[in-house]
């Protein structure tokens, strides 16, 4: 079981407003046919961030904060409704160009809307049903999830990440490998060298390099990812993460079949000799 977040820096432009990369996102669709291909029998949840898309207008309305519940008036807490209404309304324009991507290449996507789906608390998912995923997983369908909006008991309404979706489906689903590919090759260091392994142990030596992120992410950036995906390899030992560039073409085909697994940020919960030596 493996999941496979496509960022959305890499398949869009987050400097722009729906700005996508329309060959990028043929030749990665193209890349993960290709590695079904090899192994027909590959269990693959697919996963893409907003990009240019959901999080221009997450910022414009302060939705990951809270809706209605935040609003000073009734008219102010229609306005954070509609924004709320528009952001899901975004990531879905841009959901169906990757699944109909997917699609084109011959993989049977099918997408998964996360804010059918999860309930949520004060900015947290309490709970993702995942039956149906694992019904289509097992029916050889590849599921598509993304970043969404939620209820929120809480804030009324909130933003959960890609990540976030994935981490509350890992329970269930168990992968053992969670990738992440983006538009650089990894974690970068203070010197913009890819830091090849990181782990609770040496994340205070590397943490002062973690930066936000190009463009508008009303999610946090790499820093907030490399935290989150530490406390998710807590919680469950047996994952590790890889985080690398998209970009590189066929690296994605590659790293699907097990391949290429020295390339990129390794974040896992054994130490960082561990990670070395596992990986040659």
């Amino acid at each position: 079981m493996i999941f496979l977040k496509l960022g959305g820096s890499l398949i869009t432009d987050k400097t722009g407003v729906e700005t996508v990369r329309p060959s990028v996102l043929v030749r990665l669709a193209g890349e993960i046919a290709a590695a079904r291909a090899v192994r027909p029998g590959l269990r693959l949840l697919v996963g893409h961030g907003g990009g240019s898309y959901g999080h221009v207008a997450a910022a414009k309305y302060g939705t990951r904060l809270g809706v209605g519940t935040t609003a000073s008036s009734e008219a102010e807490a229609a306005v954070q409704w509609r924004g709320f209404a528009e952001v899901h309304a975004a990531m879905t324009r841009l959901n169906g160009l990757v699944v109909d991507a997917l699609l084109a290449a011959g993989v049977p996507a099918m997408s998964f809307q996360p804010s059918a789906l999860a309930q949520c608390e004060d900015g947290r998912i309490i709970h993702f049903p995942a039956e149906s995923i694992q019904t289509a997983l097992e029916a050889g369908v590849v599921p598509v999830v993304y970043g969404d909006v939620a209820f929120d008991v809480v804030r009324g309404g909130t933003i959960i990440s890609t990540e976030e979706v994935m981490a509350a489906l890992a329970g269930a689903l168990r992968p053992s490998r969670l990738l992440l590919a983006g538009e650089v090759a990894g974690v970068l260091d203070s010197e913009g060298a890819v830091i090849p392994a990181i782990t609770q142990a040496n994340l205070p030596q590397v943490e002062a390099a973690l930066g936000g992120s190009r463009g508008t992410d009303v999610t946090g950036g790499m820093a907030s990812k490399v935290r989150g995906m530490l406390a998710l390899v807590e919680r469950f030992p047996q994952l590790q993460i890889q985080i690398f560039s998209g970009l590189d073409a066929g690296l994605v085909r590659r790293i699907l079949l097990g391949k290429g697994t020295a390339v990129g940020t390794i974040i896992a919960y054994k130490s960082t000799a561990e990670i070395s030596a596992s990986l040659g």
